[in-house]
């Protein structure tokens, strides 16, 4: 996971590709690969798109349907 430092930016980071991620979600539950194609021009790379899944998932902010294959917005009360 790329984290903001003197290096790397808060913009080259991960973290501000949670927004992205999440604004698509909120929307409705689309598949993996749907998700992908949407923010490919904003990703830099497929690795990265792990990167902010396994951010999200961890942070219990998306949800994976394993049946359809589906991730989610996971809504907080």
């Amino acid at each position: 996971m790329r984290l903001p430092n003197k290096i790397i930016s808060y913009r080259e980071s991960s973290l501000s590709k949670y927004t992205l991620v999440l604004s698509i979600l909120e929307k409705g539950p689309k598949g993996v690969l749907e998700l992908y194609n949407e923010l490919k021009g904003k990703l830099q790379t497929v690795d990265e798109y792990v990167e902010v899944l396994d951010g999200l998932y961890a942070l219990y902010a998306i949800e994976f349907e394993p049946e359809s294959g589906v991730l989610r917005y996971v809504e907080r009360d």
